[in-house]
């Protein structure tokens, strides 16, 4: 590895030199040159391991010869190998395997719990990883090619030979030269095969979930509201306590914008904060920081620009400000004014930010501006490092957060990756330990599953924190021993509180017996004697009776929720109530030219009938495609429930697919007089194929109240 190393030095050096694109190319190819006409050949996976999104095992010199591969050594855990996902899924969409492109992960764990084949899946379902995953649980293959730190890339030629190795994130703009050259390269040798590779997604072998990966949870303490990131979903419920959803804002598919709650859409969202009618979402892997307000409906982004920052400092106002990966929000006050700040687990730099949600300032008197989003605490150094001046401190991408008033005044922070829970003096800034890690600030694998006092406590991957103000108690979702467990935090005593410590999903007749699998948060409610888990591997919000130390858990239900999870709006002027109910149809198949006539199937209560002369009516809308209604009726009047609405498909489509909203608003008594106005929105997915035909399809849109 020692010549491939140095001829990977020279080329590093003398790409500092490139003068242009032309330059770079010139210099990667002839690296390539030099490369290739040596001995670099990487050995053969193992016999035996376990494979993901393959029909089964795939062989280096078999089944992927005759190709360029990339190797992408990660973690489920890292939040840097997290960074470089979106840098691999765009370099699958330009290169495919026809193309002779493949890239192949190789999962080799940090941490005990990661080499688990159903954790692993689970983390590939939450990060929508669609090619290849081997399981090095044993690190057979990274200490074979000698990697040393996630992520690392590393890149093989079509005989398995090594090429370039790409160590950390932030190399796109070099990986795709490296990639572009190598496969023109060796096309012109005749060294690619065209021949695709049978992938088998573990996605498509699992039902859908109502739930999907929640991240954080919060409790609006007036209402007892819950907001929730149901993160695999993008998208943010606003719940009641007893599991019927108000709000679904967001869509099932990723993406950032705002506006109205039924447009805006997230991108993985994680933290999340409630107090009144105001939400804010650390939404993770757009980088941003949103406001949902609930009483005007709307949308905004108060700090982030869409695209991962480097900065480590900040200091700028709102989305000029640069932010990475942000985690976990918790509101805190310095001075007399309440909540008039906003605190972040910035995970993708390490340290613990802040946005001034009033004029304010920070310990050490410097005054900042409403709006500004600045760093409060941390190094930008991957550490377990405490210390009394804020910015000297080291953290290990913080993913929980919380507040601890009076007496205490500080900030709790689930230190993930030293697998420690630290303190952050609201008074003076100092960061302290309070249970797990060890003494040397560099050593990040100092965890466990012990109970016990300070440092002798060990916790495995810890992502969320609540502090509770009744029992004066800290829990802890102590994720990969999925656990949850309790801290004194004046005796720095950390036991068991839940769960056996091994992954499942038991509801069990009290805190011992019950399980969970990969815990991602908790969330103290009830005035203290309910704790809300988000078990995230579990798709589920388990309630944890404090008092009676029972364990349920929390049926969602959508009927009557403000949808959005198609990021379709209804017409405007279609005054459906914020009720409405939304109905998704099963997707089509449709023709330009071709005429569908929707068929309502709607059963009212039992004795109701609509009423006369109220304005009952139907409307069609799609965002963003008003071209689809030219020409068109959109909307009508509707005087009995077997209104047929008539749509024809245009001759000319200008996309592939879209959402139809039919929406409905019915006006209806029953025999007591007592009327009701209900909303229906059905979604129905078209897809449009090529050729023109006049042909007549019946669709009929079923409802029962």
């Amino acid at each position: 590895m020692g010549a491939q190393a140095q001829a990977q030095a020279e080329l590093e050096a003398a790409l500092l030199t490139a003068h242009n694109l032309q330059h770079t190319e010139r210099l990667i190819r002839q690296h390539v040159e030099q490369v290739d006409g040596a001995d670099f050949t990487v050995p053969e996976f193992d016999e035996g391991l376990e494979w993901i999104n393959t029909d089964g095992p795939l062989r280096l010199h078999t089944d992927l010869s005759g190709k360029v591969v990339v190797l992408d050594f990660f973690t489920y855990c890292c939040i840097n190998c997290m960074h470089l996902l979106p840098d691999l899924h765009a370099l699958e969409q330009k290169y495919s395997h026809e193309d002779g492109l493949v890239v192949v992960g190789v999962h080799s764990a940090k941490f005990p719990n990661e080499k688990v084949l159903e954790n692993i899946q689970s983390a590939i379902l939450r990060y929508n990883i669609t090619h290849p995953v081997v399981n090095d649980a044993d690190a057979n293959l990274w200490h074979e090619l000698q990697v040393t730190c996630w992520p690392t890339l590393v890149i093989l030629g079509p005989r398995g030979n090594r090429l370039f190795t790409l160590v950390g994130e932030g190399h796109r703009e070099k990986l795709f030269s490296f990639i572009s050259v190598t496969l023109k390269y060796y096309k012109e040798k005749g060294k690619i095969k065209d021949q695709g590779i049978k992938l088998k997604l573990y996605k498509d072998s699992l039902p859908p979930s109502s739930l999907f990966f929640l991240g954080k949870i919060a409790v609006d303490n007036s209402t007892g509201n819950l907001a929730i990131a149901d993160s695999g979903h993008h998208r943010i419920l606003v719940i009641e306590k007893h599991g019927q959803v108000r709000y679904s804002i967001g869509g099932k598919k990723s993406g950032w914008k705002d506006g109205s709650i039924l447009e805006a859409t997230f991108n993985s969202p994680q933290g999340i904060l409630m107090k009144d009618n105001i939400i804010y979402v650390a939404d993770t892997e757009n980088h941003a920081i949103r406001k949902i307000d609930l009483t005007t409906e709307k949308v905004s982004t108060i700090a982030g620009t869409g695209v991962q920052g480097t900065d480590k400092e900040g200091g700028k106002m709102g989305v000029k400000q640069s932010i990475s990966s942000p985690w976990d929000l918790a509101f805190g006050s310095i001075g007399h004014a309440e909540h008039n700040l906003l605190f972040i687990a910035m995970a993708g730099t390490h340290q613990i930010w802040v946005i001034f949600l009033e004029d304010g300032k920070l310990p050490g008197g410097t005054e900042y501006k409403k709006g500004t989003c600045v760093r409060f605490a941390g190094n930008g150094h991957e550490e377990n490092r405490n210390n009394s001046y804020p910015r000297k401190a080291g953290f290990a991408q913080p993913s929980g957060l919380c507040v601890a008033p009076r007496e205490w005044n500080c900030l709790f922070v689930a230190d993930s990756e030293s697998s420690t829970i630290r303190s952050v003096s609201l008074k003076d800034g100092a960061v302290k330990k309070l249970v797990g890690g060890e003494r040397d600030p560099m050593n990040l694998f100092a965890f466990g599953d012990r109970d016990g006092i300070g440092m002798n406590a060990k916790l495995q991957h810890p992502l969320g924190v609540a502090w509770n103000e009744k029992t004066k108690l800290l829990y802890v979702a102590d994720s990969y021993n999925h656990k949850i467990k309790v801290i004194n935090p004046k005796t720095k005593q950390c036991t068991t509180l839940a769960g056996t410590g091994k992954a499942s999903n038991v509801i069990g007749p009290n805190f011992k017996q019950a399980t969970f699998n990969e815990p991602g948060d908790v969330c103290v409610g009830e005035n203290g004697n309910v704790l809300y888990v988000a078990d995230t591997n579990n798709h589920q919000i388990k309630v944890l009776d404090l008092e009676r130390e029972t364990v349920s858990v929390l049926p969602v239900t959508f009927v009557d929720a403000v949808d959005s999870s198609q990021s379709i709006k209804p017409k405007k002027g279609s005054r459906l109530p914020k009720s409405a109910v939304s109905v998704q149809q099963t997707p089509l198949v449709v023709r330009p030219c071709q005429t569908l006539q929707f068929h309502l199937k709607i059963e009212l209560p039992e004795g109701a009938k609509l009423t006369e002369g109220a304005p009952s009516f139907w409307a069609l809308w799609a965002e963003d495609h008003e071209w689809l209604f030219v020409g068109q009726k959109i909307d009508g009047e509707i005087v009995n429930l077997e209104n047929e609405i008539v749509f024809v498909v245009p001759a000319q489509v200008q996309t592939n697919e879209l959402v139809l909203s039919i929406d409905v608003c019915l006006y209806f008594c029953n025999d007591d007089k007592k009327c009701q106005m209900k909303g229906i929105s059905f979604k129905q997915p078209l897809e449009f194929s090529s050729t023109c035909e006049e042909i007549i399809s019946t669709v009929d849109l079923p409802f029962n109240f």
